[in-house]
């Protein structure tokens, strides 16, 4: 999901699994789609995406105008805070008393899924908006569960990539960014000195723990969750993932222990005043300028690996992240529901909406556009055809960031407070936080 600032009380999404839904967006149909009775109007909940709300509503608000000005229908925007946004789906999933349409984060998908509140995406719907195979493989893998048809459909395609300060690392006499995580701490230990550190983190935010201990998990062979979604937390690639992500704080000393408080995106504005001088994030370019850093002061590369080059399998070196553009079931104007998803996935809108906000476009045609040839752009792009893999597709999926999530935060606040972090330590946590998940 965008910009790391999801953490809910999530555990309400299985409780909603069982239960039956009434209709949402104003529409009363309780049928397996929704109706037409309001052909002339469309609510659209939208997530923050860029620096502010205001920020978001200038982005949209004229591609709005563009929607209205073809089709006649009018979509009333309102953007939602991430803190706000999933228990407001929620809500609505019981109330009747949500949007049309609505944007969620792609980690979310099987979790709403459950809920039987989303639109399927069948072949019939996705005809309507030009074929599912507009959309590239990575992002499609974050609509739903796998075997279903996709809850959801790509919308803001995202992947993680190493952002380095070139001055530091000049100042430190490396020639270039590290590949492997080996070269990644010996280069972090000759910086890591004079108030001066060489890696940051969001040490108490939740959702960014698991995203960072998924892809490590991937090159330790660990899932988190075996073939029939049951939970694996203290499999020995899982417990190896998650050390080693605290141990850059707990052994190797690259990471200042403040960072374990750290929770909203303050790692960034480090990175930003020379602190730190490296950063793993999704996109981080417009955060940079707007903290005064000029282009030329950063760089990006590929998350490392253990060793050799990014890929599949052990060679994953990031999370799909991103948002899905999802309709609810109920909604009373479902045609128009359509023709919008369609027109907001449409190679121009694609192009332009996410060169606006940084993002990859999930639809092929739309990644030819020349803007996501610069060189962070290209690094995001090329991590999310190669290397990236979604998280697990299980209803049980927000859960699991909650718990583990809570888990590491727990072991940074040990490293910062210099108790030890052990591989049995590591396992205890990973324990406690499998025997939070929901019985299946």
């Amino acid at each position: 999901m965008r910009r790391l600032r999801a953490v809910a009380a999530l555990a309400t999404v299985t409780a909603l699994s069982g239960a039956t839904l009434t209709a949402c967006g104003g529409g009363t149909s309780s049928g397996s789609e929704g109706s037409n009775s309001s052909p002339k109007t469309l609510t659209y909940w939208a997530s923050n995406q860029g620096p502010s709300i205001d920020a978001d509503k200038k982005i949209l608000t004229p591609e709005l105008k563009k929607f209205e000005k073809q089709t006649g229908i009018k979509v009333k925007l309102e953007v939602v805070p991430w803190s706000d946004l999933l228990n407001r789906i929620l809500a609505a999933t019981t109330s009747g008393q949500g949007p049309d349409i609505l944007n969620i984060g792609n980690t979310w998908s099987s979790s709403l899924q459950a809920t039987g509140a989303l639109l399927p995406w069948d072949a019939k719907n996705f005809k309507a908006i030009g074929g599912r195979d507009r959309f590239v493989d990575a992002a499609l893998g974050s609509t739903g569960t796998e075997g279903k048809d996709p809850a959801a459909v790509p919308l803001y395609s995202l992947s993680y990539a190493l952002y380095y300060n070139k001055a530091m690392f000049k100042e430190a006499g490396i020639s270039k960014p590290p590949a492997t995580w080996d070269e990644l701490v010996a280069a972090g230990k000759k910086i890591s000195k004079d108030g001066k550190w060489a890696l940051g983190a969001e040490g108490s935010n939740l959702v960014n723990n698991i995203h960072q201990a998924f892809a490590l998990g991937k090159q330790h062979g660990a899932d988190f969750f075996d073939a029939q979604g049951k939970p694996t937390f203290t499999s020995h690639g899982a417990v190896a993932a998650v050390k080693q992500y605290v141990d850059f704080m707990a052994k190797d000393k690259i990471i200042a222990p403040g960072n374990a408080e750290y929770a909203q995106n303050q790692s960034l504005r480090d990175f930003a005043k020379g602190k730190t001088a490296m950063v793993l994030w999704q996109a981080a370019a417009t955060t940079f300028e707007a903290q005064g850093m000029k282009p030329d002061d950063w760089g990006v590369a590929p998350v490392p690996v253990p060793s050799g080059k990014p890929g599949a399998d052990r060679q994953v070196n990031s999370m799909v992240a991103g948002i899905n553009l999802a309709v609810f079931k109920n909604t009373d104007n479902l045609d128009g529901a359509r023709k919008f998803v369609k027109f907001m996935t449409s190679d121009a809108e694609q192009a332009h909406l996410n060169k606006a906000y940084g993002s990859i476009p999930p639809v092929r045609t739309a990644q030819e556009d020349a803007a996501f040839d610069r060189a962070d752009t290209a690094v995001l792009r090329d991590t999310l055809r190669t290397s990236a893999a979604p998280l697990p597709q299980v209803a049980n999926e927000s859960q699991f960031e909650t718990s583990v999530g809570t888990a590491i935060k727990k072991l940074f606040a040990d490293a910062a407070a210099g108790r030890p972090v052990t591989t049995a330590s590591v396992t205890a946590e990973l324990s406690k936080a499998q025997q939070q998940m929901p019985k299946s």
